[in-house]
């Protein structure tokens, strides 16, 4: 026969209290590392692109060159806005074959 004593139920809920916060972590991250993959999963269909990371990351520096040639372009630099624009039409081009 076993006997329980302070220490044994002590254990048994601090145990559970752990394996509660755990859980609750785990379920939070799944969901939120889900929606991230859902979303980039959905942005690269609706782009005809391949979802890995390396196309991502050539995504956002494509966009990130059409920014800095627009903000170029209303500072007044004609030439380094068309150069930017042209560089950054070439790499989502790249992308987006």
């Amino acid at each position: 026969m076993q006997t329980s004593g302070f220490f044994d139920n002590a254990g048994a809920a601090i145990g559970d209290a752990i394996h509660v916060v755990v859980t609750f972590l785990r379920a939070l991250f799944d969901n939120a590392f889900g929606a991230i993959h859902n979303f980039f999963d959905g942005l690269s269909r609706s782009l005809g692109i391949n979802g890995s990371f390396l196309s991502i990351i050539v995504l956002i520096i494509g966009l990130w060159l059409l920014f800095s040639g627009v903000r170029a372009l209303l500072r007044g630099s004609i030439i380094g806005a068309i150069v930017r624009v042209l560089i950054g039409l070439l790499v989502l081009g790249w992308v987006m074959v």
